[in-house]
């Protein structure tokens, strides 16, 4: 239902230049803001409670409807299923992080090595950080929570791609290939020095027995390479950790 005078009146801000975003950024937020508490905006509501110019707001709205952040019915415009999902990841993240943590640091004590908790990117190329537990060592690391490496180059990586829809691991090396498919019999991915020079790394998915579909992450520990050789029973400790945090994370209500 439309907003009446008086009420788009409250919460449309003046329409001036002082108040009017600059950056195109800027005035995408505004107007997806603009959306918070409506089930539907025209394009005339919207440059009221945003005060940005019509032919800017209705360019930018068009470009959000193509990209699925907006969905346009008739002259309304709400929000679309791209945002949706984004949500829903950002849920998802935090629930599989939540699940990871207790078993991350019990990783870290048991072996004294940094552990990491990753995500593949949508692409395929990075893997995305959602954790990493450790000791003086792990500032040492590029790795960092939020942060980004090539997948095919990092142990959690590798472990992901074993399991990842076939376009993300297309355009990799026939050799990886190869090492990937060891990756899905064996349940265990090793970095050995290629993401970091003498650093070694021990990872596996969090993926259910018997599951074909993505893993929900990947969970590794690393440290010097020495260390990391010298010490005993590392794969059977990191699927270990992988099964208790995909019990943990798929057991709970989304």
């Amino acid at each position: 239902m439309s907003a009446t005078a008086p009420e788009r009146a409250a919460v449309a801000p003046p329409h001036t230049a002082a108040s009017t975003p600059v950056s195109m950024i800027d005035r995408v937020v505004t107007i997806l803001d603009a959306f918070e508490d409506a089930d539907g905006l025209t394009l005339a509501q919207v440059v009221r409670r945003t005060g940005l110019p019509r032919s800017s707001a209705h360019r930018i709205l068009e470009h959000l409807a193509e990209v699925r952040y907006l969905r346009r019915d008739a002259h309304t415009y709400r929000l679309g299923m791209r945002i949706m999902e984004l949500g829903s990841l950002v849920i998802h993240q935090d629930r599989v992080r939540e699940a990871a943590s207790p078993h991350l640091h019990r990783l870290h004590q048991t072996t004294g090595l940094v552990a990491h908790l990753a995500i593949l990117d949508e692409g395929g190329a990075d893997v995305v950080y959602l954790d990493k537990v450790g000791n003086r060592f792990g500032t040492l690391l590029p790795s960092r929570v939020g942060g980004r490496l090539p997948a095919a180059r990092t142990g959690v990586g590798k472990a992901l791609l074993a399991h990842a829809p076939h376009p993300a691991a297309a355009r990799l090396p026939e050799r990886l290939h190869t090492e990937l498919a060891q990756i899905r019999e064996r349940g265990i991915a090793h970095d050995r020095g290629e993401a970091v020079r003498g650093v070694a790394c021990v990872a596996a998915p969090v993926v259910g027995a018997g599951e074909n579909g993505p893993a929900l992450a990947a969970v590794s520990v690393c440290g010097p390479v020495r260390q990391v050789r010298a010490a005993t029973g590392l794969p059977s400790l990191v699927r270990q950790a992988a099964a208790h945090i995909w019990r943990t994370a798929t057991s709970r209500t989304p």
